[in-house]
């Protein structure tokens, strides 16, 4: 029996088919490389020497979809496959409804018609909204998402609730994830942005690269120890080893579950910054620059439920996180692009 894995040659989808395939799974990846690199799966077999079956399409097809569950045994499926970036969602809200939406309606609709019953679904801490208080714990109210792509990790959570509900058989693992940076240790497969970075740590690793000339930090006016956003960063490789966790847990048990994935430290973007020029001996020149509209002063989890259910806790710190990043930069200046 394989695990289908919707995105897998995105950043986090690559390091968790090398997790999966490690642990000695089977797995199935289909993707349209919209905003990734078919060659992060061929580096995923490199790192792992194995093999797996590969689709490129769109999970919005579902003639495509249907005829990957005919041509495979599949009995889970790990759902990547989506738009991410929140400063485009705002622009393009109808592309990031239709697409992380629609494709994950028709998954669910294959998956029904091929008796599969176990997903687990990429979600985002963005749920929580701005009202609650860190450490966030799963079973605070989740707030109104302060933008498109926040809306929809939090529609498909209630529409997985609803399909729990009706279908008593069915599991849902909701993942929130929180700030998910580092990369393989082996610098061979890392997070690989199309135009300019949206997130923190490759914006600053394309800077110390070259490519950018200086990074922007948003605010140093916060209620904070230094004045500057609190986030709770995670290395990919943690993160990917919750989801191996998470669909083991999916085979003993039924119903919607949502389960915080992160280290519950909270650490300013000014303690990354310093730590990376630190542990890499370089300089990152950077700049204080306005605050940014909807940017929350902390947002940080409590990991304690995926311990407890999952028997999942992260391994790595600040400095690695911050070494594995540089490491996989410096070895692909240009990302999976030669």
């Amino acid at each position: 029996m394989a695990t289908l894995v919707t995105g897998g040659s995105g950043f986090i989808g690559s390091h968790t088919c090398v997790e999966m395939l490690n642990a000695g799974r089977e797995i199935v990846v289909v993707d349209n490389y919209c905003n990734s690199n078919p060659e992060a799966l061929r580096r995923v077999r490199e790192l792992t020497g194995k093999d797996f079956p590969q689709y490129e399409a769109d999970v919005r097809d579902k003639a495509a979809l249907s005829r990957i569950f005919e041509e495979n045994d599949i009995d889970s499926v790990i759902h990547f496959a989506g738009l991410k970036a929140v400063g485009e969602s705002v622009q393009m809200p109808i592309e990031y409804f239709d697409n992380n939406l629609i494709s994950t309606l028709v998954l669910l609709e294959v998956m029904r018609e091929h008796g599969c019953k176990r997903l687990v679904f990429s979600s985002s801490a963005t749920v929580y909204g701005a009202g609650n208080q860190p450490p966030l714990t799963e079973e605070m109210p989740l707030g109104t998402p302060t933008n498109p792509y926040g809306r929809t990790k939090s529609m498909i959570e209630d529409i997985l609730r609803d399909l729990c509900v009706a279908d008593k058989e069915f599991s849902a693992v909701l993942l929130r994830y929180f700030n998910p940076i580092g990369a393989h240790p082996s610098g061979r497969i890392g997070e690989n942005p199309n135009g300019i970075p949206n997130n923190l740590m490759p914006y600053v690793t394309q800077v110390a690269v070259g490519r950018l000339p200086k990074l922007s930090v948003f605010g140093d006016d916060y209620d904070t120890p230094d004045g500057t956003c609190l986030r709770d960063y995670i290395h990919v490789v943690d993160l990917a080893r919750g989801h191996l966790c998470a669909v083991d847990y999916s085979a003993n048990h039924t119903g919607a579950e949502a389960i915080n994935l992160g280290t519950g430290e909270g650490y300013s973007v000014l303690d990354l910054v310093k730590t990376f020029m630190k542990v890499n001996e370089m300089d990152v020149p950077y700049v204080i620059a306005p605050r940014r509209d909807g940017d929350l002063p902390a947002v940080y989890s409590c990991p304690d439920k995926a311990k407890r259910l999952l028997g999942w806790e992260t391994e790595y710190g600040l400095e690695e996180m911050c070494r594995d990043s540089w490491n996989w930069q410096k070895n692909n200046p240009n990302g999976f692009n030669a």
